[in-house]
């Protein structure tokens, strides 16, 4: 790189060439610089390497460089965590003799973590914790790695293997979530490593800082406005829900630098879908290949939105693996005289004579759906032809409902909370939460204009009370294609 373009880098990033040097802050031999709370024994040094190994402790950094004291910097670790390690970075912290810092902010470190006891842990490596999750593993176990993290001025942007994972702008005020990390917002402060429990091994091999002025301004536009949204989003992912819309879609002129932006910028993140099956953009293997191969690389979960009941003959199960998760819905189908119709579409939906045989049919084909259909979620739950729609309290009768919640349930298939139709209905999801079905927020959106922030799923949260329990995410069992890919062929 010449120094021409080298100096312009720097700049993009509100940085000149002129600012302090990288200095590192392990010697690679020694602990010196470096303070551990509580369980001491927890941290050696092996084979030049920082060691977490056994009960809780947080090393802190207590070394010459900037007196310990960091507002504005970049920092870069290594590190190695070992299967089943749930461990982490502070920022902005203050030494702590026992117990997890209160000031600062944690950048986590979890692969493969799933949980102690019956809690699984759903915000996974590079989340800015309990502020900016990440639900998807990026990075897999026992593999070096570099997380970087760069804070100036009210932003924080979290990296792992170069990857843009967190772009936050703190609003001022500062919105600090639930819980005892009362000193949770940007100010200034020391380093510190975790130790989170024993069988939670992580290495470090390298801990450098490059401390920034610490008049530096915040990088782009003005603060986010913290509204209620803004702050249910903070709260309610700090207590594990999965902040995630699994379905967006790249259409009305919707980027995935758009999307991206946005997703970081509403700490939502985000599966991107693409249409599969007959006559939809995506037709064949090959296509799918295609997709699954220009979204490598992103921080996103990838996903199918399966198209028709013909889908499963247009895609093989080897294709359909490539795939986070697949999910459908109950839109398109034939009814019993042989008429294929889209729901959404009045001209093919035509006049419906009897709205209580439209009805249980619908159901039919709907528990067909979730029994033979390789799918995760189950999109657009609960849809109505407008005609219906008006009636769709009493056409849902108890007995229809039991039966597609009872399909859900018995085949594993999550409930999307639909942001775009505002499905299912509050007493329809109280219904399913009671019978132990899982949920998921989804936008469906069109374009950029109704990709929103997942305020009806927000809302069901609120109003029937659901818990993290309450929900799925991809990837931490086996996926759908796994457990029924006879139903595509080979």
């Amino acid at each position: 790189m010449t120094r021409r373009v080298f100096v312009g880098a720097m700049t993009a990033l509100g940085l000149s060439a002129a600012d302090d040097p990288w200095a590192e802050l392990f010697d690679g031999h020694s602990l010196n610089g470096w303070r551990p709370s509580e369980n001491t024994g927890s941290w050696k040094v092996v084979d030049g390497t920082l060691s977490a190994d056994g009960p809780r402790s947080h090393l802190f950094y207590n070394g010459p460089v900037r007196g310990a004291a960091f507002r504005n910097f970049e920092l870069e670790v290594e590190v190695n965590a070992r299967p089943l390690c749930n461990s982490g970075v502070y920022f902005h912290t203050a030494f702590q003799e026992t117990g997890f810092p209160r000031k600062g902010f944690e950048v986590q470190i979890a692969n493969s973590y799933q949980g102690e006891g019956g809690y699984r842990e759903r915000k996974k490596g590079g989340s800015l914790y309990g502020l900016r999750n990440i639900y998807k593993q990026f990075v897999p176990d026992d593999q070096w790695f570099k997380l970087n993290v760069l804070v100036r001025g009210k932003n924080v942007q979290i990296r792992q293997n170069g990857m843009l994972l967190v772009d936050y702008v703190e609003p001022n005020p500062p919105v600090i979530p639930d819980g005892p990390e009362t000193g949770r917002f940007l100010d200034q402060g020391t380093f510190a490593l975790q130790c989170h429990n024993e069988g939670s091994k992580a290495r470090f091999r390298s801990v450098r800082v490059r401390p920034l002025p610490d008049n530096l301004p915040t990088p782009g536009g003005p603060p986010p406005v913290a509204d209620e949204v803004f702050k249910q989003i903070v709260n309610d992912g700090r207590h594990n829900i999965p902040m995630v819309d699994f379905h967006v879609h790249l259409k009305g002129g919707l980027t995935l630098e758009q999307a991206l932006a946005k997703s970081r910028r509403d700490g939502i993140q985000y599966g991107i879908a693409v249409n599969c099956g007959k006559g939809f953009p995506i037709d064949s293997d090959e296509g799918v290949r295609q997709f699954a191969d220009s979204m490598k690389g992103q921080p996103i979960f990838v996903a199918m939105q399966a198209e028709g009941r013909e889908w499963t003959q247009v895609v093989s199960r080897r294709a359909a693996a490539l795939f986070d998760y697949i999910f459908t819905d109950s839109m398109t189908w034939s009814d019993n005289h042989g008429k294929r119709m889209r729901l959404w579409m009045p001209d093919e939906v035509g006049t419906i004579a009897d709205p209580q045989e439209f009805m249980d049919t619908l159901v039919e084909r709907t528990v067909g759906i979730l029994e033979h259909e390789p799918i995760d979620i189950y999109a657009n739950p609960t849809y109505l032809p407008d005609a219906l729609a008006k009636d769709y309290e009493r056409l849902w009768t108890d007995t229809r409902r039991k039966k597609v919640i009872d399909a859900a349930v018995k085949n594993g298939v999550a409930m999307e909370l639909n942001n775009r139709y505002q499905i299912p209905s509050p007493s329809f999801v109280k219904m399913a939460q009671a019978a132990g079905c899982k949920f998921t927020f989804g936008s469906n959106n069109t374009g950029p204009d109704d990709l929103r922030r997942s305020e009806y799923g927000l809302r069901m949260i609120d109003e029937c009370k659901l818990v993290w329990q309450d929900f799925f995410v991809p990837l931490a069992g086996p996926k759908a294609i796994e457990r029924k890919g006879s139903a595509l062929r080979a």
